[in-house]
């Protein structure tokens, strides 16, 4: 061992020189539905030298142990190729997932298996009320705000789209639990009289049965400003937000680069099939 460390040349050998911390943003605690949990916040890299003001993205399931450091890497990617515009990345933090996420179900068999879920209506209200005003307050933005999430998440996003609109400019729904409660949210927007929503990504991959009953049927029934990726034949259920986040992000924050195609960033939205579509 001695003869090869000093064979080593003073490059090899050199020593750290200095260390420091590495810091991407602010880390808040805030506490609801009876939990402690964190938002952590990272500002565009261009945010502290100029007045430039940013839109907000909020990205549930965000947690430090969750999806926050690669749904940030993904939205950092798209920002260097310039397919989606900067935004101010929250990633917020779930606890009791089916609890905070979705509506309650009359469904035996997911009664039983999340005894705790059905509070969506007041995880959205504390997001309403709590979090945009406490990040609008402390962070220079220009008044647009845009929600995603996947799976569980997905469905409180197409819930909120379905019958909150205003809430945000945009919504990304990824692979969406609507099988939950008998499909009911999709049977619901069909139910609803037609109106102009805010842009909405809504894909679909190889979850099948009722999931893909649920998410044909929204689409049918969801109007314009609809990006539908049909990804049955080519994702599945977990890796849908690795392959399709930096495509939604784009349809939802679009840029002027021309370079896109070119590199085969494009968007693949699709109408859903006539002859699949469940109305009743």
């Amino acid at each position: 061992m001695a003869f090869l460390i000093a064979g080593l040349s003073p490059l090899q050998a050199q020593a750290i020189i200095a260390s420091e911390p590495l810091t991407i943003g602010t880390s808040y605690s805030v506490s609801t539905h009876e939990a402690e949990r964190r938002i952590h916040v990272v500002l565009p890299p261009d945010y502290e030298k100029s007045d430039q003001t940013y839109p907000i993205l909020i990205m549930l399931d965000a947690g430090l142990n969750q999806d926050f450091f690669l749904t940030l890497g993904m939205e950092r990617w798209n920002q260097l190729w310039q397919r989606s515009a900067p935004v101010i990345f929250v990633g917020v933090e779930t606890v009791d997932r089916q609890r905070e996420l979705l509506p309650p179900t009359g469904a035996k068999a997911e009664q039983e298996r999340y005894p705790t879920a059905g509070e969506s209506a007041a995880f959205r209200q504390w997001l309403a009320a709590s979090i945009l005003p406490l990040l609008r307050e402390k962070y220079r933005d220009d008044g647009r705000a845009f929600l995603a999430g996947e799976s569980a998440a997905g469905h409180f996003v197409a819930e909120t789209w379905a019958i909150a609109p205003e809430l945000f400019d945009g919504y990304a729904a990824l692979s969406p639990s609507l099988q939950w409660n008998g499909q009911a949210l999709s049977h619901s927007l069909a139910a609803m009289k037609r109106q102009d929503r805010p842009p909405l990504f809504i894909s679909l991959a190889d979850e099948g049965g009722d999931t893909e009953e649920g998410v044909l049927r929204l689409v049918e029934n969801a109007g314009p400003n609809l990006c539908f990726a049909d990804r049955r034949t080519d994702l599945a259920h977990a890796n849908t937000l690795h392959g399709l986040l930096p495509e939604a992000l784009q349809y939802l924050l679009p840029t002027e680069a021309d370079w896109l195609e070119e590199y085969g960033l494009t968007l693949k939205c699709s109408e859903a099939p006539s002859d699949q579509v469940v109305h009743h």
